[in-house]
């Protein structure tokens, strides 16, 4: 027997028996599915991290300052990372306003309730005028903070792109004036697009002078502060001097860190390899469960052919042709739950990265290959049994089963 007719003969068994071949198939198709769902999202989730650190630029280092004694350490900090202008470029204030602070123009309001969605809150900084060099912006239109801005408490500010486009549409924003909780602020500036998808909230941002604190009593997250190096070397050495700095300058009358978003990506990768990992072995056990419902089948389809075996052995099959009959079909089987599998793992890839990481992700091609070939595996795997234990039957007794 040769293998076309091997194949038309398992084709012809699966088909026989539809409603027990399809139920045979649901457990690859579900632990197919799962595994690529799973690896896909883990993929997916690792590039949105991977996106996020890249949106924060490289050689970046996030400073937390702070002194329970109540001084302001910015000015200090500042003078000294100027001293080291052999590592960094520029230092600023990174001090986020929170609470529920009204951003207005015209008949346009935003910010002013607890209910708004995060992806479209205002995102309200304030800085000085390298902030724009230490957060990696660009200047789209008009200009940039300046010392003197900053020096004079001039109530000006600059918006992210996608701050403009919400508050003015197509108008150009520059000259005008928009109001945060009734306090008017001059646009000055709007930044270019960094964030695309949201991710970091870079693009709602609005920047002010950091001198114009006291419009936000009790509203400042402050003692933050980013710095900018001139290379990754660089910034190793400037973490280091600034956290012996800080340590002499605050000790044990407050807090300090300083810390470069590298380290946190590095450590955000091995995390998700793991999860990776994690994941993929539970899917896996999906996969398994689903490959033993198939070696169920093929020995419930050895027993109903016995007397089938018994005649093809009596006429002189031999035992390699038995394995390779059944070998065939538990193949064919897992194959056809694989196909299907790998397309309801797209298909559910697609739903769930778009509804969680707010994009969409496809599965990778080694991912696919890779599952459709373990699909086929699990059928030699699974089939192997139940196909050695066929061609093992003398054929006097499997003539005589009814």
């Amino acid at each position: 027997m040769n293998l076309n007719q091997a194949f038309k003969i398992a084709a012809k068994s699966i088909a026989s028996k539809k409603g027990r071949s399809a139920l045979t198939m649901l457990g690859i198709i579900i632990g197919l599915a799962a595994v690529i769902i799973l690896v896909s999202f883990a993929e997916g989730q690792n590039k949105w991290i991977k996106d996020y650190y890249a949106s924060l630029g490289d050689n970046t280092i996030t400073i937390s300052a702070s002194s329970y004694t109540g001084k302001d350490v910015t000015e200090k900090l500042y003078a000294y990372c100027q001293k080291m202008d052999e590592y960094i470029i520029g230092v600023t204030p990174n001090d986020s306003v929170y609470g529920n602070y009204p951003v207005k123009y015209g008949s346009k309001t935003m910010g002013g309730s607890k209910n708004e969605d995060w992806e479209s809150r205002p995102q309200i900084t304030l800085g000085n005028q390298q902030f724009t060099i230490c957060n990696n912006y660009t200047i789209e239109k008009g200009r940039d903070l300046a010392y003197l801005d900053v020096k004079n408490l001039n109530q000006v500010c600059v918006l992210g792109s996608k701050m403009a486009s919400s508050l003015f549409n197509y108008a150009d924003p520059i000259g005008k004036s928009i109001t945060i909780n009734g306090t008017p602020m001059k646009v000055i500036g709007v930044y270019s697009e960094t964030d695309p998808q949201n991710i970091s909230g870079k693009d709602r941002v609005i920047l002010l002078p950091y001198t114009l604190r006291r419009y936000f009593p009790n509203g400042v997250d402050s003692g933050n502060f980013v710095a900018k190096a001139k290379d990754a070397r660089s910034t190793t050495m400037a973490v280091t001097l600034l956290n012996g700095y800080l340590k002499g300058l605050i000790g044990d009358q407050g807090y300090f860190s300083a810390e470069t978003p590298n380290k946190w990506q590095e450590d955000s990768n091995k995390q998700n390899q793991m999860q990776q990992m994690f994941l993929g072995g539970i899917a896996a056990i999906s996969l398994l469960v689903g490959g033993i419902g198939i070696m169920n089948i093929m020995l419930v389809t050895v027993t109903e052919r016995t007397r089938e075996i018994g005649i093809r052995k009596a006429i002189g099959a031999e035992r390699k042709s038995i394995i390779a009959q059944f070998l065939i079909e538990a193949c064919l089987i897992c194959g056809m739950g694989g196909m299907i599998g790998i397309a309801v793992g797209y298909l559910g890839t697609v739903i769930v990265c778009k509804l969680v990481l707010k994009f969409i992700v496809w599965p990778s091609i080694g991912v696919t290959l890779g599952s459709f070939a373990f699909s086929v595996a699990m059928g030699v795997i699974f089939g192997l049994y139940p196909a050695i234990k066929a061609s093992g039957l003398q054929p006097v007794e499997a003539l005589r089963a009814e």
